[in-house]
C-alpha cells in the first residue's frame, strides 16, 4: 500500500511505497516523462529487487492544467505537493499575453521553494565547446524567491509608474526619466541567510572544498553587497568551526575545512571559463544565478544535459524538474533529449536517500552516451553517432544500468 513521505524535525522519512505527484508538462513535456519514468521505475527495481516501488501521482498545470481544470496552475496542485513533500516535474509554457508571469515563478512562490539547486558537470563523451569541459564539477543554489524574480515592476507610461518615479524625486532626488519602466530588486537578510545556510550544509554533508558568494555588491551595495556581507556573517557565526576565509588560508586549504570566499559577478564568468578547478559549491542571488546555470550548462554540452531542483530545506518541500523549455517546434517528432528530467529524478533520490537507485541512473546515462547512440541535440554535435529517438535512448540508458 502506497504511502507518504513525511517530514519530520529530524529530516525526510521515505516509506518503500512512496506517493510522489508528478506533472507531465508541455511542449516536449508528455514523451520526455515517458521516457524518464521508465527509467526511474527500472532504477528503483533493480536497485532495491522489488521492495521499493513509487507509486505515481499525476497533478495538472500549464495547458494539461488548464484543458483539464481551467486553470493553468489548480490550486489542488500546489495543495498536493505539500501534502506529498516531493514532486517532479517537465517543462511547462507560460501564456502570453496575460495571466501569471512564469508558472515555474509562481510556483515557486507559493511553496517558498527558496533554494534553486543546479548540479552541473561534464559527462565523457559529450561535446563541449571548452578546452577541459571535465573540470566543471559544480553545485549552484540560487536565491529563489527574491531578486528581480519578485516581479515587482511598473509599466513604463502606466500612472503608477510616474507616481512612482515623481514620489522617488521628490523624497529621495532620483532623477529617473520619465518614460522608464520601474522595477525593485528586493534582497532580504533571512532570504540570503538561509539560502546561503543551505549551500553549506551542502557542503559540509558532500564533503566540498569551496563555497563561493557571487555578487555585484561593488555596485549594488545595499542588495548584492548585503548578500555578500550576510553570507560572511552567517558563516563566522553558524560555522566557525568548519569554514576558513581567503586571508586565513593563504592559498590553501587546510584539512577538514570549507573555504569561504566572494567574487565579483562579471569576473567570475571570466573565473568559469578560466579557472574552473577553484569552483565549487555556488551561493548566490536569483538573476545571477539564473546566467551562471544555463553558462556552465553550455561549458559541459548544453542546458539538455543540466538537472535541477527547487527546495524548502526548512520544511523539506522539494520540486524537481527539467530545466530547459518547452520546446514546441519538436514536441512529438521524438527528438528531445529526456536527460535533465531523469538526471532531476536521479537528484530527488539522493534527496530521498535512494542513493543506489541514483547511481545506477548516472552509471546508465554515462554508458548511453558512450555508446553514440543518442538523440538529435548530441547526434549533431558527435562525430560517429548514431540517431536514436527520445525513448530509445531511454532504453539505452535502461540497458547500460549495471
Amino acid at each position: 500500500m502506497a504511502e507518504k513521505i513525511i517530514i519530520t524535525p529530524d529530516g525526510i522519512n521515505v516509506p518503500d511505497n512512496p506517493v510522489i505527484p508528478f506533472i507531465e508538462g508541455d511542449g516536449i513535456g508528455p514523451e520526455i516523462w515517458e521516457a524518464a519514468v521508465r527509467v526511474f521505475d527500472h532504477a528503483v527495481k533493480k536497485a532495491y529487487a522489488g521492495k521499493r516501488k513509487i507509486e505515481w501521482l499525476e497533478i495538472y498545470a500549464g495547458e494539461k492544467g488548464f484543458k483539464v481544470k481551467n486553470e493553468w496552475l489548480p490550486e489542488e496542485t500546489v495543495s498536493a505537493l505539500k501534502e506529498y513533500s516531493v514532486g517532479i516535474k517537465g517543462p511547462l509554457t507560460t501564456p502570453v499575453g496575460g495571466g501569471m508571469r512564469s508558472l515555474n515563478v509562481t510556483l515557486r512562490k507559493k511553496l517558498d521553494l527558496y533554494v534553486c539547486l543546479r548540479p552541473v558537470k561534464h559527462y565523457p563523451g559529450i561535446p563541449a565547446p571548452v578546452v577541459n569541459p571535465d573540470a566543471v564539477d559544480m553545485v549552484i543554489f540560487r536565491e529563489n524567491t527574491e531578486d528581480v524574480y519578485a516581479g515587482l515592476e511598473l509599466q513604463s507610461g502606466s500612472k503608477e509608474a510616474a507616481e512612482l518615479i515623481s514620489h522617488l524625486k521628490d523624497t529621495l532626488g532620483w532623477e529617473i526619466p520619465s518614460d522608464s519602466g520601474v522595477g525593485l530588486k528586493p534582497i532580504g537578510e533571512r532570504g540570503s541567510k538561509r539560502l546561503i545556510r543551505a549551500a553549506l550544509n551542502y557542503a559540509v554533508e558532500h564533503k566540498r572544498k569551496i563555497v563561493t558568494l557571487v555578487h555585484k555588491g561593488n555596485i549594488m551595495k545595499f542588495t548584492e553587497g548585503a548578500f555578500r556581507n550576510w553570507g560572511y556573517e552567517l558563516a563566522k557565526e553558524e560555522f566557525k568551526d568548519v569554514v576558513v576565509f581567503e586571508r586565513e588560508a593563504d592559498g590553501s586549504i587546510p584539512e577538514g575545512r570549507i573555504l569561504v570566499d566572494d567574487v565579483i559577478a562579471d569576473a567570475f564568468f571570466e573565473k568559469m571559463l578560466t579557472r574552473p578547478h577553484e569552483i565549487d559549491v555556488i551561493a548566490t542571488m536569483n538573476l545571477n544565478g539564473d546566467y551562471i546555470s544555463d553558462a556552465l550548462a553550455a561549458q559541459v554540452g548544453g542546458i539538455g544535459i543540466a538537472p535541477g531542483g527547487n527546495l524548502n530545506y526548512t520544511e523539506g518541500t522539494a520540486v524537481f524538474e527539467a530545466t530547459h523549455g518547452t520546446a514546441p517546434t519538436i514536441a512529438g517528432l521524438g527528438k528531445a533529449n529526456p536527460s535533465s528530467l531523469i538526471l532531476s529524478g536521479k537528484l530527488m533520490f539522493e534527496y530521498l536517500g535512494w542513493n543506489e537507485a541514483a547511481a545506477l541512473i548516472e552509471e546508465g546515462i554515462k554508458a548511453a552516451i558512450m555508446s553514440k547512440k543518442v538523440t538529435f541535440d548530441f547526434y549533431r554535435m558527435m562525430k560517429e553517432s548514431e540517431l536514436v529517438s527520445t525513448g530509445e535512448f531511454a532504453d539505452q540508458i535502461i540497458n547500460n544500468m549495471n
